[in-house]
């Protein structure tokens, strides 16, 4: 394990001169605030620091390499992954108030803004300029743009615009030494070195604290028209879903919730057939007015060729917007009312999306355990989220995450598609990397950070021992 110095009076007195005592947090019951998020796992730190500038993150990094202290970067905590738990205690630094949008440039269709400004703030933002920023993480309206770039997190219109790391032209990063430096461009292209930016991405604040983010943005789109359609089986809805991107039909969305998933929010669903239906497609296209409204009738008529009970249009956007509550809806209801609720946000190649979801069950029985499904079919990216009623079968829901991995990547799957490894998934890296992929990975963390300061404990079992 490595070997941290705890923060001592004299340390605590260095960090007060570097940052400021007004971004100092040390009262007990905001400190178990910033010891978790969203997931499970909670480390009390013995301080946090809520930093406001690059200097005040460059100051503190470097006192924690002189002293050797661990620093845990962290966003606004809605990871699943427990990124942002501090496992050796120290200090959490939060970018949660450097929460200003610098710029927003129409002419060059680029935004500037720091890490901690909350995604759907900047998407509202550029929209009154007629601009469009199109990653949409479910947690869009809690999450922050500093935090999806760290696990490079996406959301439902990945299928057709991509994901966090697709927008970020460049990056201003504080290194674990406390140097700043720039990475990326502001220009759509540009190929001067190697390409640090994109190692910064997603490495789950491991590498650098990310100060700044030039974000690169598109026209709004026209008009945006809403499906929804109603399967008999679940296979049928990921079947229509593979034949609909076959015949070259991209959606800027298709979500799909599987029966269990109806059964908790059928309820506030405005229609009948939501509680008998065994999977429910949501599909957007969005495009010029006209045009979307023929594409989206041929997807409709596919989605009734592969076997779908019934096609409902939701153009009014008061129905769309309640149609995409109710998606976001899910997950809250099924921790609700389960005590055992663990998240897998695996991906598989589109066409075998119909062999994985069908398979689902045999595990529950295998297991004992209830699962609930949901998600981006679009790109393959599946939430699988196993329940229990009893804690106790959590021994035997790892037993099934473990398979349910193994079937994963027999498949030509991911062990993650956005959620990051974090501290949840570190065991199971190995099942997808080779030993030399992480012996260089860990090499490369090394480099950036020799002492093992900034957040360390994520993604590698086995992190960095201290001398």
């Amino acid at each position: 394990m490595p070997s941290y110095s705890p923060i001592t009076p004299e340390i605590l007195s260095e960090i007060k001169k570097a940052v400021g005592l007004d971004a100092i947090v040390r009262d007990s019951e905001k400190l178990h605030e910033f010891g978790k998020d969203a997931g499970e796992d909670t480390r009390l730190p013995e301080l946090v620091v809520e930093a406001t500038s690059p200097r005040q993150v460059s100051a503190l990094l470097r006192l924690a390499n002189r002293y050797s202290f661990p620093v845990t970067p962290r966003g606004l905590g809605t990871g699943l992954a427990g990124g942002a738990v501090p496992l050796f205690r120290g200090v959490v630094l939060s970018l949660a108030k450097m929460n200003r949008i610098l710029s927003i440039e129409r002419d060059n269709l680029i935004a500037v803004v720091e890490p901690g400004v909350i995604t759907l703030d900047l998407q509202n933002a550029v929209r009154r300029k007629n601009l469009f920023y199109p990653p949409d993480p479910a947690s869009l309206d809690t999450c922050s743009i500093g935090g999806n770039a760290a696990t490079n997190a996406a959301g439902p219109s990945c299928v057709k615009y991509g994901t966090t790391r697709d927008y970020v032209l460049g990056l201003e990063t504080v290194l674990p030494s406390g140097e700043i430096i720039e990475a990326g461009v502001r220009t759509r292209k540009g190929v001067v070195g190697y390409d640090l930016r994109h190692l910064l991405l997603g490495s789950e604040g491991t590498l650098g604290v990310i100060t700044k983010l030039i974000l690169k943005l598109i026209p709004h789109p026209k008009t945006i028209t809403t499906l929804v359609t109603f399967f008999p089986r679940l296979t049928s809805a990921m079947d229509a879903v593979t034949t609909m991107l076959i015949r070259g039909h991209v959606p800027c969305a298709v979500e799909f919730l599987d029966d269990r998933c109806l059964e908790i929010t059928g309820d506030l669903l405005p229609f009948e057939e939501a509680r008998s239906a065994k999977a429910m497609l949501i599909i957007e296209t969005d495009g010029v007015q006209g045009v979307i409204e023929k594409e989206m009738e041929t997807i409709g008529g596919i989605c009734m060729e592969q076997g779908a009970a019934n096609v409902v249009m939701a153009p009014d956007s008061l129905k769309r917007a309640r149609i995409w509550e109710i998606r976001r809806e899910v997950s809250l209801r099924i921790e609700d009312r389960f005590p055992l609720y663990l998240h897998e946000d695996i991906v598989v190649p589109i066409g075998k999306i119909a062999d994985l979801v069908g398979c689902l069950r045999g595990f529950e029985e295998e297991f004992g355990v209830k699962i609930f499904s949901f998600g981006h079919a679009g790109d393959g990216n599946i939430h699988v989220n196993i329940t229990a009623q009893d804690r106790k079968r959590r021994d035997r829901a790892d037993e099934g995450i473990v398979k349910l991995l193994k079937k994963v990547l027999s498949m030509g799957g991911t062990i993650s598609g956005e959620h990051g490894i974090g501290i949840v998934k570190k065991p199971f890296l190995p099942m997808e990397l080779s030993a030399e992929s992480i012996r260089i990975q860990k090499e490369i963390k090394k480099i950036f950070d020799p002492l093992g300061i900034l957040n360390p404990g994520k993604i590698f079992q086995t992190d960095l021992q201290k001398d």
